[in-house]
């Protein structure tokens, strides 16, 4: 196993997807083709999230709480992002569907994608393979999205996507995906 050397983006993403799966059982595999990730790496990631504490050592269950803080106290610390210029893409952020209900559409933010249909401010994803991975996981979409808004959006925003956050992460069995 490789010395740990800090966490990456695409381990938020890991972890989200094991939560994305729910009661579903899963495998490695699973997770390197709908994250777009090589099994390699999401065994690194998978030892990497147990070192930090987010992934219980069973390396199955998440460590809810703590990714929660993490999410919320650190994410925009660790891995910040900025708009840039304006282009077609995925939206994300405020504007993505589990969120758009709830703010006018001030500030748009796409991630860069070919079959994009929303203009606004690109922003990079918290890993290069989000776009494809929450085209097939609604669930996953979400939950990249509400890190988005925890990364670049208005206190408002923020607030309101944490009650989502807390409340996927606390009841998922209550959740439905936008």
């Amino acid at each position: 196993m490789k010395i740990h050397k800090g966490m990456r983006p695409h381990d938020v993403a890991v972890l989200l997807k094991i939560i994305a799966f729910g009661d579903k059982d899963w495998l490695g595999k699973d997770i390197a083709n709908e994250l777009i990730l090589s099994k390699s790496a999401v065994c690194e990631s998978l030892a990497r999230s147990t070192y930090a504490g987010l992934l219980a050592k069973d390396k199955r269950t998440v460590n809810r709480e703590a990714l929660y803080g993490f999410l919320v106290d650190g994410l925009k610390y660790v891995f910040p992002i900025q708009a840039g210029t304006v282009a077609l893409g995925l939206a994300t952020a405020s504007v993505a569907p589990i969120l758009r209900d709830y703010f006018p559409m001030e500030e748009v933010y796409v991630w860069p994608a070919v079959s994009g249909e929303t203009r606004g401010l690109l922003i990079e994803p918290l890993y290069p393979g989000a776009v494809n991975a929450s085209k097939l996981d609604p669930i996953l979409y979400d939950l990249l999205a509400i890190c988005d808004v925890i990364r670049i959006g208005k206190p408002k925003e923020v607030k309101k996507a944490t009650e989502l956050l807390r409340n996927i992460f606390g009841h998922s069995e209550d959740y439905i995906s936008c």
